[in-house]
């Protein structure tokens, strides 16, 4: 009914610039750790609904994708 996580293409556009250093020489235990920065919020309206709950507008508005 909702999923609040890391945008995934986010992550692997990121993950392109590391191969790149690491081809360039770079050792893998040297190059810093890397945290999410994007987040996605999705509501599923369908499943909400067949279990008898209603998601407020404000909230729907606030997500990123809404699954009727």
């Amino acid at each position: 009914m909702l999923s609040y996580g890391q945008d995934l293409v986010d992550i692997w556009r990121r993950a392109a610039s590391y191969v790149d250093r690491i081809l360039r020489g770079a050792k893998p235990t040297e190059l810093p750790v890397q945290l999410p920065t994007k987040f996605e919020m999705v509501v599923n309206l369908k499943t909400a609904k067949a279990i008898g709950l209603n998601i407020p507008e404000s909230f729907q508005l606030r997500a990123n994708e809404v699954i009727e």
